[in-house]
This record gives C-alpha cells, structure tokens and sequence, in this order.
C-alpha cells in the first residue's frame, strides 16, 4: 500500500518538482479533502491542523533561526528541514517519521482491545463500536500512540487542546473521564485510560502488568 503525502508547498516549481520526485518513488499525493498518511508542511502554520491526525514534516525557509524551529516542534511537528535540502534526505526523514508514527495512518491503531482506524476515524473496543467527540477522539490516539506511557496533563493540553502555557483547568480529567466512560460501555471488562493521580493518564493501565 503506497504513502498518501500532501503538500501545502506554494511556490510553484518547487511544488512542481517534489511531486514529481515522490511520484516516481512511489508515493501518492493527497486529494483536496483527503486524509493523507504524512504531511509535508512549507511552514509551521499546518502543524497544529494536521496534529493528531497525521505526522508533517515543515520544510522550512533557510533563514529560519533555532526559536522557530523550537516553535514548530512545540506546535506538534515530528521533523524540521531547512531549505535547501536534498531530497533523498527529505525521503530518509518521511521514512523514519513513519517508522516513530508505528506506520501510515492507513494502517488501525492497536492497543490492547482499542482499536483505531485513522482514515475513517471508527474506534472499536473489542469489536464494538464507540462514538467520540472530536476531543474525545484526539485524546484516545494521542493516549494509544504510546499506550503504557503515562502523559502528563501538560503534554496533553500542548498535544490534543494546543495550549502553550500551564493553565489550571480540567480540560483534560473532564474528557478522560467521559473517554473512560465510554470505552468501559463497550467492553466492561477493559480497564482504559488510567489516571496516575497528580501526574497524567495512560491508556493501558492494569493491562500494562
């Protein structure tokens, strides 16, 4: 199954050329409207769109200095190359981004009896269906990326709600809580979404040993 890639490049032939070029290696372009499995971003302003939903890559101006570059990563992106760049190092980072992302987006997200189908969005815990908010939903893929790892409540308001500061809020046990809920109604026997109390969450929890 081929790589789906869009690119938010502007400048002409420059997009010209990297079309080509992943063409012939084999990848395909996203449609407008399409969830692709990579983005390629020409700047940091996609990043938070495409956050959760796919890895991007910003292709970034040559002048960019180490305080954009920060401010990029901090916006979610999974990589950073500057202008100019050679494209078989281009195509060496698209690989090992994927690689860290467990694969395409094409491909379910698995996590113990959760699983996540990213192109049509459809979560299921032990085959059953479960019906997310679009909150709801971020969190659960951001949780099953690294199902046994505890993350802090700030990584998560940074990750899932893009929040840059430490705000005192419940954002995050509100919509566990109610994600909690919900994966439990479908498979009562899963213990999902475990709350290290003054730390953060986890997904697999007692599952974890």
């Amino acid at each position: 199954m081929s790589t789906t890639v869009l690119l938010t490049e502007r400048e002409p032939a420059t997009r010209g050329v990297l079309e080509r070029q992943l063409q012939d290696d084999g990848f395909e372009l996203a449609a407008p409207g399409a969830s692709p499995d990579l983005v390629l971003a020409a700047d940091d302003a996609d990043v938070e769109r495409w956050r959760g939903r796919a890895p991007v890559i910003v292709i970034g101006p040559a002048e960019a200095d180490p305080v954009a570059r920060v401010r990029a990563f901090r916006r979610g992106c999974d990589d950073y190359l500057a202008r100019p760049f050679h494209y078989d190092e281009l195509v060496e980072r698209m690989r090992a981004v994927l690689r860290r992302a467990g694969g395409p987006p094409s491909a379910p997200l698995v996590a113990g009896p959760v699983s996540i189908d990213r192109r049509t969005r459809v979560v299921t815990v032990g085959g059953r269906r479960v019906d997310l908010s679009q909150k709801e939903y971020d969190l659960l893929v951001r949780l099953a990326t690294d199902p046994e790892r505890v993350f802090t409540k700030a990584e998560l308001l940074r990750d899932v709600w893009g929040f840059r500061t430490r705000a005192r809020t419940r954002t995050v046990d509100a919509h566990a809580s109610r994600l909690r809920r919900k994966l439990r109604a479908a498979d009562p026997s899963a213990d999902l979404v475990e709350n290290q109390w003054g730390v953060g969450y986890r997904l697999l929890g007692s599952l974890c040993g």
